[in-house]
């Protein structure tokens, strides 16, 4: 062989081996993407994150079919559950045992939107401490829903600002909910207002499934709202505070739902407010019109299109327990199915 035909040959050995690994790496590239013969990560549109395990349970129960799972990536420790809502599919993915905060929901949409790059927006949702007042008649198991008022776009972040005279004065900007998704909720808006509550009926699939008891109102445990000035008197419950210091309200009348649906401003930040006292400064320092407080949603806003739906776990004082919790979750991730329900289905979306 000469050394023209030599050179000739390692030139072309060159190029097919060049090409085997430009194969192989689209390969790889489609077997990432491929969830089964019929979906890949292309075909998600919708994301939805929980903060906490029995906060994604409650929105696997929403989807009307459930997807196989992703394989392991080794770049992406997020586990995600794919199904499908309506006709929309749907990745829900909750955040890591032991984490919560900003911090951690940002990493967990960042990986999100990296791994499903058709994704159009999403939804945070979960568990928050409502804000009682004589203007929000906000009780547990209602849900709070972000939309722009004033001069926040929907959530604002309570921890992030200047230190001033008056109080803590917050600072910088957060987006709102991309303009479909506010176009959505006036939508539902505009139905609940003529009494058409389409969540009610996703309620009873926690009702109709004896392994979901846990997610039901809870039957021994009064909704309790005390004075701002009265602290817990200990144990796990209310059973030992004084109900003289109850801030009587009047009972919601049986006609109207069982939980209702408020649309404002939602306060994020990083710390647990377990205290009236609290609470209420920090509303106040906000210009007042807060509705629930919660953990995660100003990690997301300006990097994640996402509206946030809270159901109210607590008031945000010191009588707070976990009682509430999976009623509330299963509320929030209720209204969520039904906003879902209620995106237009078009080449954009699904």
């Amino acid at each position: 062989m000469t050394s023209q035909e030599h050179s000739g040959h390692r030139v072309s050995g060159e190029v097919n081996e060049n090409q085997a690994n430009d194969n192989s790496s689209e390969l790889q590239a489609t077997m990432r993407r491929t969830i089964s013969s019929k979906f890949t990560t292309d075909d998600y549109k919708i994301g939805w994150i929980s903060a906490l395990a029995f906060e994604a349970a409650a929105a696997e129960v929403m989807l009307d079919e459930k997807h196989p799972d992703l394989p392991l990536d080794s770049r992406d420790s997020i586990l995600y559950k794919l199904g499908r809502i309506g006709s929309h599919n749907v990745v829900i993915a909750c955040l890591p045992a032991g984490y919560m905060g900003t911090s951690a929901a940002t990493v967990v949409a960042s990986h999100m939107q990296s791994k499903f790059r058709s994704m159009k927006f999403g939804f945070m949702v979960g568990i928050g401490g409502g804000v009682p007042s004589a203007e929000n008649d906000i009780r547990l198991g209602d849900v709070v829903v972000s939309k722009p008022f004033d001069r926040h776009g929907g959530v604002v972040q309570w921890d992030f600002g200047k230190a001033e005279e008056s109080g803590s004065r917050a600072t910088g900007h957060l987006a709102a909910p991309p303009n479909l998704l506010l176009s959505v909720v006036g939508r539902l808006e505009a139905d609940h207002e003529q009494g058409i509550h389409k969540y009610t009926s996703h309620i009873e699939r926690f009702n109709k499934d004896p392994n979901l008891k846990n997610f039901r109102r809870p039957e021994n445990e009064p909704d309790k709202l005390f004075r701002a000035t009265y602290s817990h008197a200990g144990g796990p419950d209310c059973s030992r505070c004084d109900s003289r210091y109850l801030w009587r309200y009047p009972q919601r009348s049986m006609q109207d739902p069982i939980l209702k649906v408020h649309y404002g401003t939602i306060a994020s930040g990083n710390q647990v407010i377990k205290s009236a006292q609290t609470r209420d400064n920090i509303v106040n320092a906000l210009g007042g019109r807060i509705l629930c407080f919660e953990m995660e949603a100003a990690g997301l806003m300006n990097t994640f299109q996402c509206l946030v739906i809270r159901g109210i776990s607590d008031y945000c004082d010191s009588h707070k327990h976990d009682k509430w919790q999976r009623y509330a979750a299963a509320n929030a991730a209720a209204y969520t199915r039904e906003l879902v329900l209620t995106i237009p289905v078009d080449e954009s979306v699904v």
